[in-house]
This record gives structure tokens, sequence and C-alpha cells, in this order.
């Protein structure tokens, strides 16, 4: 028996793509969809009193996080998403809920925009775990995950904690996984946690569990997503314009007033771009993440990496379908980050990043 290296295509059960230049045409395609989103943001604001500013910010935000991303991945795979998880991680607790300036409603908890922060940090911490050589500052840099989970828990956001240690489950076990079927299963979570929102909006589960759901989601927020799906029918290709929902929000439960932290938006996210900027704006968000499957999919980074980011990412998703954590530029901007840690080619010489070792007879 001798030991090797793995490849850049990653380790036992992995069916990533050879180590080959990178297709422009990905990134290509990237970039369209950005500005696609940025544009349409404009288009639906067009002739009518609408704040397109938020979903740019936003756009600009995963920009800059991903370019941010894909450079510190090149040059520093190991100190970049270990020093982000560390910053999160060091901001939160000595600043807890400077993001979401307050409690939330449930199922999310409290402070949940930085829960969700705390489940990106668990994701940078375990690439940075995989992509480490040494078995000790793997170990340190997992137990950096656990205590953004713990984090997490701290909030008041139940729902964060069991994300982040799904993420850190996924990470366990992506070794074992092969690419294609790993972010497959991802891909299935994320259709059923956004599928599950939009059939609790239109009342067609049946009457029992919705009722259970609709008591632990709160009666206000269930009502507001009800109100969104109703303006998304009237306004179905352009919507009322972005940041245009409270304006036009009818909400017979209780006053939007009463809903301090979320606001007057519809908080998960396919219901907010419904209502604001139509079936075209579902459709950016929907390719931008059949995308983002696909740059994982094509990604040079060894397959633990990946599944680990792409794990944290559906995560976020989740708590997405559910709240408006994408509101925060400083969500979507660590999501960016972490979307180009894992497209990242790693520049130094030797064996590629995150890389393990294996034996062959």
């Amino acid at each position: 028996m001798n030991t090797t290296t793995g490849d850049a295509a990653g380790i036992a059960g992995d069916d990533a793509p050879p180590d080959s230049p990178r297709p422009g045409r990905t990134d290509a395609v990237g970039a369209a969809l950005l500005v696609a989103s940025a544009v349409w943001a404009l288009v639906s604001a067009a002739g009518r009193p609408a704040r397109p500013e938020g979903v740019l910010l936003a756009v600009l935000a995963v920009a800059a996080g991903f370019a941010a991303g894909r450079i510190g991945g090149a040059l520093r795979p190991v100190a970049v998403p270990a020093t982000a998880a560390v910053g999160a991680v060091a901001l939160t607790l000595l600043l807890p809920g400077r993001l979401s300036h307050g409690p939330q409603p449930p199922p999310l908890g409290y402070a949940n925009a930085d829960a969700a922060l705390m489940v990106l940090a668990t994701g940078a911490a375990c690439c940075a775990a995989w992509a480490a050589r040494s078995g000790p500052l793997r170990i340190g840099l997992r137990l950096l995950g656990v205590l953004a989970a713990f984090v997490a828990l701290g909030l008041g956001s139940a729902a964060g904690f069991a994300a982040s240690l799904g993420v850190l489950l996924c990470s366990l076990a992506a070794d074992r996984t092969p690419r294609l079927v790993g972010l497959a299963g991802l891909a299935l979570a994320t259709a059923v946690a956004v599928g599950g929102t939009c059939a609790v909006a239109v009342d067609a589960l049946p009457p029992g569990l919705s009722a259970s759901l609709s008591g632990r989601l709160t009666p206000a927020r269930v009502e507001l997503w009800h109100d969104a799906l109703h303006i998304a029918e009237a306004s179905p290709l352009r919507g009322v314009g972005p940041g245009r929902f409270e304006e036009v929000a009818d909400t017979g439960e209780a006053p939007l007033a009463d809903l301090p932290s979320v606001g007057a938006k519809p908080p998960p996210a396919t219901l907010q771009l419904a209502a604001e900027q139509g079936a075209p704006g579902v459709a950016l968000l929907a390719a931008s993440y059949a995308w983002l499957l696909w740059a994982l999919r094509r990604s040079p980074r060894t397959t633990p990496v990946v599944l680990t980011a792409a794990a944290a990412l559906t995560g976020l998703a989740m708590q997405s379908a559910v709240d408006h954590v994408l509101s925060f530029a400083a969500v979507t901007a660590g999501a960016g980050l972490l979307a180009g840690l894992a497209t990242s080619r790693p520049t130094r010489d030797g064996p590629p990043a995150g890389s393990a070792p294996r034996r062959r007879a």
C-alpha cells in the first residue's frame, strides 16, 4: 500500500470535471444573470414611485462577495474562509442583533439575519478545514464551525442552529459523496422548502397540517404571504415595483406595524420577488440558483469543498424560504463570498487545496 494525493477532481467518489482551464462561459452566464437582475429591477420600477435601490445593493453585494471569494480562494484557500468565519462570529458575539435590529417572529426566532450569517460562517470554516493540510488545523476550523452553530442557537434561532449542524454533517460526509449526487440532493431540499412555502401561501396543504404550520409561522406572517400572492396574481408581469409592497398590502390579520423587524416585505424571497417584480423576477432568481449549481458542478475545487459550500448556501436558501434574510447586504455578500471560494482555482504550487490523502493498492 502507498499513499498518494488526490487530484484536482477531488477524492474518492468524486465525479468532478478533470483539472482543465475553466470555461469562460460559466462566468459569463453568471455575470449576465446579475446584470439582468439589476436591469429588470429598474424596468419594474419605471414609471412608479418604486425603490429599486435595495435590489441593486443586493446585486452589488453578491458580485463584490463573489469576486472577493474567487480572488481569496485562489491566493489563500485556507486563510480567507477562516478569517471570514472568525470575523462573522466575532462581530455577532460583540454586536448581537446588529443586522436585524431586534427580535424576529418565529420560526427563525431572534436575530435571524445574524443566524443566517452563522450558517455561512459554518460553511466557510468547514471549507477552510477541507483546504487545510494540517490535521490539528482542520480540527480547530471544524470546532469554529461548531461554535458558529451554537452562536446561532444563542441568538434564539433554532432553525439557524439546525441549518449549521446540517452543514457540519454534510461537510463530514462530503468526501464519500459523488458531487452530482450531493448537489442534486441539496437542490431537492431547496425545492421542497420553497414548494412548502408556496403551498402554505395558496392553502394547498391538508387543513390539519396547514393550521399547524400557520400557528408556528404566526398568522400575521402567513397573511402577508397571502397578500403577496394576491398582488402577484394582479400584476404578474412587472409586479408593483421594488419596495412597494408596504403601500399595496392589505393585511387583515394584523397591521404591518405589529411585525417590527419583518417590515412590510413578504418574508420568502420568492413571494417578495413575485409581488414586487412579477414572474420575470422569480425566473431570474431561479435561473441564478440553477447557475450556482452549474458553477459548483464545474468547479476545479475538490468535492468536499464544493459540497460543503453548497450545503451552507442551501441552508441559507431554506431560511430565505420563510424569512427575508436576503434583504440584508451582509448576508448576500457572505453568500457571494462563499460561492466565489467554492468556485475558485487555487494558484499555489503542489497539490490543490482541499485534496485529501487516500490509499491505493
